[in-house]
């Protein structure tokens, strides 16, 4: 049994990456195909991407949808004329340096939610208080967001730590993906059947025991897809407040650097657009990585 159980497990951590690398082909298959004949076969060069008249697809040209191989080729060539730095290496780079504030913005994000949401599943006057300013913060853009925190962090001074433009950008991100944890984990918290709990008060057992012992494991199968969705918006945000601040260290800031050359190398800029999708799917494995860690302990669902 533990041996079959153990085949699962395997099969379990292949499979997402033979899928992944599987939709990505088939990705640039369709991206190749439209740009080679399905594009062009829809109409002359001036009625290119019109269905019925509207204009619904992308024209596929050089300029508007550059080749895969043109896109590959670009990765060697120099970032700027006479660089020792090749557009690879500096993408690698800012991708690098955008993971690293992505997932500082999951972590503090991931702490500010689970502490809401201990707050509100322990006190229902705080869940009624505070739940309706949650939903709203999310309303707020967060381009206009970024020059505040900008601004307001210049005026700040704790301990001697000056803010910094990522500074911003991690708060930024924390601020978009701390809401899908917080309302997954209060989920979680209140998922525990009443009997269970009457169990637990029978015992004489204290609520911080009781959530400890109950409410935490039974909120972990809760947290995984709110994890996902807040990995998600920690890589947004980060992303937009690279932009917004002037970050350039970061994948965001690239992208619109390499955009002011987008008609005379086109394909450079797909180059920064990969970097993101890599960040993506970079914050992906992390979120994987932590939830098979937590859930070690549990039978596969094959065997639970």
């Amino acid at each position: 049994m533990k041996s079959r159980g153990r085949e699962v497990v395997k099969r379990r951590s292949v499979r997402p990456f033979i899928f992944g690398v599987l939709a990505l082909g088939l990705l640039l298959a369709v991206w190749e195909s439209y740009r080679n004949w399905i594009g062009p076969w829809l109409g002359t060069e001036r009625d290119v991407g019109k269905v019925l008249g509207f204009k619904l697809l992308p024209r596929a040209n050089d300029l508007a949808m550059p080749s895969v191989f043109d896109m590959a080729r670009e990765f060697g060539r120099p970032q700027v004329r006479g660089s020792s730095t090749n557009v690879f290496e500096a993408v690698a780079q800012a991708t690098f340096n955008s993971l690293q504030l992505a997932i500082g913005a999951l972590l503090i994000g991931t702490f500010v939610g689970v502490g809401a949401a201990i707050l509100m599943s322990r006190f229902k006057v705080v869940q009624r208080g505070l739940m309706p300013y949650l939903v709203i913060s999310q309303t707020i853009p967060l381009i206009a967001l970024a020059p505040l925190t900008v601004t307001w962090g210049g005026q700040l001074s704790l301990f001697g730590f000056q803010w910094q433009k990522w500074t911003s950008a991690l708060v930024l991100g924390a601020f978009l993906s701390f809401f899908p944890i917080a309302v997954g984990a209060l989920r979680g918290f209140n998922s525990p059947p009443p009997a269970a709990l009457e169990l637990m008060d029978s015992y004489a057992a204290s609520w911080w025991s009781t959530w400890r012992k109950l409410r935490l494991p039974a909120a972990i199968p809760y947290l995984t897809p709110a994890m996902r969705l807040a990995g998600s918006a920690a890589v947004f945000g980060v992303v937009v407040s690279e932009i917004s601040v002037g970050l350039t260290d970061g994948v965001g800031y690239l992208i619109l650097a390499y955009m002011q050359e987008g008609t005379s190398r086109p394909a450079k800029v797909f180059t920064a657009v990969a970097g993101t999708v890599v960040l993506g799917l970079a914050m992906a494995a992390v979120i994987n990585a932590a939830d098979r860690y937590f859930t070690r302990h549990r039978p596969p669902e094959e065997f639970a």
